[in-house]
């Protein structure tokens, strides 16, 4: 596996795989994104407790999912860059952060609004809801901390090992409904052998969650893309490539 990905440590190599995934991720993910939210929003029956506003939930579960399988993989990327000493994971991690963030931003925004309506409040401060809320500050830390850096090898470093302590809060996250009494449902679509939702709901909400994750997965490849470019301007092949553009 390793001599497989070690040619990707090269930032050209890296920056054409990228541009060779992006289609395969941004299409796929567009038309499931669109399939599920449509079918979701408008063919899904109205749940039995909460009628319609139980919807948002086609947002709100796969953004709040993926803020956190984001964050695990930018840690990922941190490890794999100190260990192994590649400069192309260092650039992953900042091409990751910022769209992270954004999904754990719509994570916080969705469940503040299905909160009104069931709670009779926009935010209360619930475990789960806190320790999300400290996600969104670990992104925006890790990307301040990478921009106050000049040496970008060095921001590389920091930022990964931010991103591996910062690893504690996700079990945290994930478990808070069940370490802690708070007002945050249980589980949805993890109990495989006995899920909470009938079919005909359940199937949009995984069918929307894996087009969020395509398309935020060709989010982070563009995003790669252009940080390699910016990190890499003077070398003769970037040249060579923007010449020809």
């Amino acid at each position: 596996m390793w001599k497989w990905l070690h040619p990707y440590a090269k930032t050209e190599r890296a920056h054409q795989l990228a541009g060779t995934l992006f289609p395969w991720f941004a299409l796929p993910g567009l038309i499931l994104f669109t399939l599920g939210t449509v079918w979701g929003l408008v063919f899904a029956p109205a749940d039995y407790q909460q009628g319609d506003a139980f919807r948002i939930i086609y947002i709100h579960v796969p953004s709040a999912l993926l803020s956190m399988s984001v964050y695990a993989s930018m840690a990922i990327c941190g490890f794999i860059g100190l260990v192994w000493q590649i400069r192309t994971c260092y650039m992953a991690i900042a091409a990751i952060a910022p769209v992270g963030a954004v999904l754990t931003f719509i994570a916080l925004w969705t469940g503040a609004t299905w909160g009104k309506p069931m709670w009779g409040t926009w935010w209360v401060w619930d475990a789960r809801l806190t320790s999300e809320l400290i996600l969104l500050f670990l992104y925006f830390g890790i990307m301040a901390l990478y921009a106050s850096f000049e040496d970008k090898l060095q921001a590389g470093k920091a930022v990964s090992v931010m991103a591996m302590v910062g690893v504690i809060n996700l079990p945290i996250i994930h478990y808070s409904v069940e370490w802690w009494n708070t007002l945050h449902q249980g589980a949805t679509i993890s109990k495989f052998e006995k899920p909470s939702m009938a079919p005909e709901m359940l199937w949009p909400l995984l069918i929307n969650l894996l087009g969020l994750a395509l398309l935020s997965g060709a989010l982070v490849l563009q995003r790669l893309r252009n940080e390699i470019v910016m990190r890499e301007l003077r070398r003769p092949w970037v040249i060579n490539m923007l010449k020809e553009q």
